[in-house]
């Protein structure tokens, strides 16, 4: 494949991976709910919310839209994971440049993760799929999350009479102390070279978030050196027999918790995630390109231990609203730093993301005072807009 030919880009919100198939040289389509003001004014673009009239996002709608766009190829990002189906049907015709379905049915499949992490000596906390009387060991603290989730939605605290009365699809997984992390690494079905380790920012106040609510990433995680290299040790050993194990390829992702000094896997995300732009700004490496590359069997030559004596620390975080709002004149966020940026004048309802606020700075807790600050400013530029 070449960087001429197109490639469709498929999911929620395609603004970062459109800039980084850009930044990397290649020619992209972009498809998703959204349609930012910077997506449109990067790469040729439609979405669900302003050219279908999507009231809400709906992955089998907009995999029906993605049929009716030429383009050899496609690759796609959140939420397609839980969708191994409609997968299927964005590869008809296409070079798939992501996991198929079969392997997005068994690495998203809690009890299949959890016997091939153990059969590897990897910690997985313990997890419960849940049904009618499920029995929940009291001396545990427990979190109920949606089987096929994403992003921290759903997830809530859950006592152990809880699974009594479980009717909705779910798991119950045991809640660990720790510091919450990810990541992220580019595999071709038997090897992976890990490209970033990442602190992630959940249920954020001063970013509009709360519970257990995705809202950014720290990039390294906010910890002393030797925990660190501890880290990245095991993340790798985890990334290798992740690949093998299920066959993933090109850019994947890990959420875990690091919970007294070793590494315990939540979920693996097996598709593109959303702290890549930290490492393909601060590393200097091209990260769609080596996620194309992977389908080819070629990865690239990669040290994280060598770039991160290079490279100040970097941060990323989603600002939500609280009461619905307006945007103002948008026409200069982008070159402020902001990204996923509205349309000026745009309505924005109570809860939605409005940007992406991106900093870098010395320290990873520079880089969450520094995002902190430029949410409270981004806040009050934005206009009050009630419901009629």
């Amino acid at each position: 494949m070449t960087a001429a030919q197109p490639i469709l880009l498929v999911g929620y919100s395609m603004r970062m991976l459109a800039e980084l198939a850009v930044r990397a040289g290649y020619a992209v389509t972009a498809l998703d709910y959204f349609g930012d003001s910077d997506l449109r004014a990067l790469s040729p673009s439609l979405s669900l919310l302003r050219d279908f009239g999507g009231k809400s996002y709906n992955p089998t709608t907009l995999t029906k839209a993605a049929r009716t766009l030429a383009a050899p190829s496609v690759a796609y990002s959140a939420s397609f994971e839980n969708h191994p189906a409609l997968v299927a049907q964005l590869a008809e015709g296409r070079t798939l440049l992501g996991n198929p379905p079969a392997v997005l049915e068994r690495v998203r499949d809690p009890l299949q993760l959890a016997a091939a992490l153990r059969a590897g000596g990897f910690n997985y906390p313990e997890t419960v799929v849940a049904q009618p009387d499920t029995s929940l060991d009291p001396n545990r603290r427990w979190l109920w999350k949606p089987l096929r989730g994403g992003g921290g939605t759903g997830v809530r605290r859950a006592s152990a009479g809880a699974g009594r009365n479980a009717t909705t699809p779910g798991v119950f997984q045991e809640r660990l102390d720790g510091l919450v992390c990810s990541a992220a690494f580019v595999a071709d079905g038997r090897r992976a070279v890990l490209l970033g380790l990442t602190e992630q920012l959940v249920g954020r106040r001063a970013f509009g978030v709360s519970g257990y609510r995705y809202c950014g990433n720290l990039l390294p995680p906010r910890l002393p050196p030797a925990a660190m290299r501890r880290m990245l040790r095991e993340a790798r050993a985890l990334a290798d027999h992740l690949t093998a194990a299920f066959g993933l390829r090109g850019v994947n992702g890990v959420d875990f918790v690091w919970h007294q000094g070793r590494l315990w896997t939540i979920e693996v995300n097996p598709r593109p995630s959303a702290s890549l732009e930290l490492m393909d700004s601060g590393y200097n490496i091209r990260v769609f390109d080596a996620h194309v590359r992977a389908f080819s069997g070629e990865l690239p030559a990669f040290d994280l231990e060598r770039a991160w004596a290079h490279t100040p620390a970097m941060g990323k975080a989603i600002l939500f609203t609280t009461p619905a709002v307006r945007a103002p004149d948008t026409s200069d966020w982008f070159a402020r730093g902001l990204r996923d940026v509205p349309h000026s004048g745009e309505a924005i309802g109570r809860g939605h993301p409005v940007c992406t606020l991106l900093v870098s700075a010395a320290t990873p807790a520079a880089c969450l005072r520094g995002l902190r600050a430029k949410a409270a400013q981004v806040r009050s530029w934005l206009v009050p807009n009630p419901p009629p």
